[in-house]
């Protein structure tokens, strides 16, 4: 079986090129050309040149003492909250950003909804000199505030997205809509392994550098380039697909992905995309994704910004279904647990997306030796309004 997205673009029964006529050229151009641009010798010298000398890769991956003395087995944190930018999403937008160069786009659009990915397109923007538009959920701007004028500062326009939750998959709307408006000279970053095809491909391709880096460092620090497990938290879907994707058909590696339950899988305010969603569209591809009897998107919840989005990208949908990859949730009660676990134990304070992943460790049977790696997504700077907040 192949967990890989096959030449329609699908995984398994998810996938495909949903979209409105206008986008189609856009689209279908991307499809064609994005392999051959990506296998250039000249594209991959460039990137990878930005990834060590501007990015800061490899990201660590550091043994985690006294974590692994409390859970009582070995734990490695992949240091993505060390990248420049704050989070893994740099290594997608950079990437992406030297294909729409490739493909003559003067123009950038993406959505965010942790400001994460804002701010990281924002970035490679400035570097290269491109006007960057981003379309952000009216709430996220409020209470993601640092990354907003993080954006603004490197130049880009930041635009609200009113309608609906006002959040993320709102953020994406508004984004499809302008590309729409815009076909000609635009090219949209997608920051999450969603959308229509060829983004989920491409998106864990350039996020797969973690996993490639995550073999080297494994094999150096314990002798064995797999480990028994890898958590990562998942809203779309992008620092999992990273993670998992040079370990995907290996099925000894455990893989697992943990959602927002929010206030509670079945509180009504959830992001658990696995255990609440049903087959159908959005956002250009066939996925698993929370809605009523009659198809009307389900507004998710999360207090993380990153993760309320109502469905997960196809590649997740696929190792769900075919049950590669366990599916896990954890509430924001228990997120916000492990956040201050970490910041005592380990002096790292970590995005609240990244805290998901780190609180499926009080559920996770693992046994002394077994090698256990989290992907630390994200870094905490953002989230230090709300992390105040809930302090006892």
């Amino acid at each position: 079986m192949s967990y890989q997205v096959n030449e329609k673009g699908y995984y398994g029964n998810y996938g495909g090129a949903f979209i409105p006529e206008m986008l189609y050229p856009n689209v279908e151009e991307l499809r064609q050309k994005y392999l051959t641009i990506m296998n250039e010798e000249s594209f991959k010298e460039e990137l990878n040149g930005l990834l060590k000398d501007y990015v800061g890769r490899p990201s660590p991956l550091y043994f985690a003492k006294r974590l692994s003395e409390h859970y009582k087995t070995k734990i490695y944190l992949k240091r993505e909250d060390l990248n420049h930018t704050g989070a893994h999403k740099i290594n997608n937008s950079l990437g992406q950003i030297l294909l729409a160069k490739r493909l003559g786009k003067t123009r950038i659009i993406a959505e965010t909804g942790a400001g994460q990915h804002g701010v990281a397109t924002a970035t490679v923007c400035a570097l290269m000199g491109l006007e960057c538009i981003v379309f952000m959920g009216e709430i996220d701007i409020e209470r993601q505030a640092p990354n907003v004028a993080r954006m603004k500062l490197l130049g880009a326009k930041v635009v609200p997205a009113l309608s609906g939750s006002k959040t993320l998959k709102d953020a994406t709307n508004e984004a499809i809509r302008d590309w729409i408006n815009n076909p000609e000279d635009t090219y949209y970053i997608i920051g999450s392994a969603v959308g229509p095809h060829p983004y989920p491909d491409m998106v864990a391709r350039f996020q797969s550098v973690i996993s490639e880096e995550m073999k080297i460092q494994l094999l150096e620090k314990t002798g064995n380039e797999n480990p028994d497990y890898i958590i990562a938290c998942l809203g779309g879907g992008s620092n999992a697909a990273g993670s998992f994707y040079h370990y995907l058909d290996n099925e000894n590696v455990k893989l697992i992905a943990v959602e927002a339950a929010g206030k509670g899988i079945h509180s009504g305010h959830s992001a658990a995309t696995s255990v609440l969603g049903k087959i159908g569209v959005i956002h250009g591809s066939k996925t698993l994704l929370m809605q009523t009897e009659d198809g009307q998107i389900i507004e998710p919840y999360s207090l993380s910004a990153g993760l309320d989005y109502p469905g997960v990208g196809p590649m997740h949908s696929n190792l769900f279904e075919t049950g590669r990859a366990t599916f896990a949730s954890v509430t924001d009660d228990e997120a916000l647990k492990a956040v201050y676990m970490l910041c005592e134990l380990e002096g790292i304070i970590p995005a609240l997306e990244s805290a998901h992943a780190l609180a499926h460790l009080e559920y996770l049977k693992a046994k002394p030796n077994d090698i256990v790696v989290v992907n630390l997504s994200g870094r905490g700077d953002k989230d230090l309004a709300t992390y105040m907040k809930f302090m006892k």
